[in-house]
């Protein structure tokens, strides 16, 4: 999600932004997103069609 420059809510991703960059299977993506916003990590954000995701936490 950094090589996205997802560090920002302005600047916040979908999962199919993610998936695509990633080539990974699409529910794997969700999965991980959904797995590191229960974490603290990324931040969800719903929007009308799709919800965004972007870093809170870095290392």
């Amino acid at each position: 999600m950094e090589e996205l420059g997802a560090t920002k809510d302005t600047q916040m991703k979908t999962a199919d932004d993610v998936q695509k960059k990633s080539n990974r299977p699409k529910s794997l993506v969700a999965n991980a997103l959904v797995s590191l916003a229960n974490k603290g990590v990324v931040k969800r954000v719903v929007r009308e069609k799709a919800a965004g995701y972007f870093i809170v936490k870095t290392e």
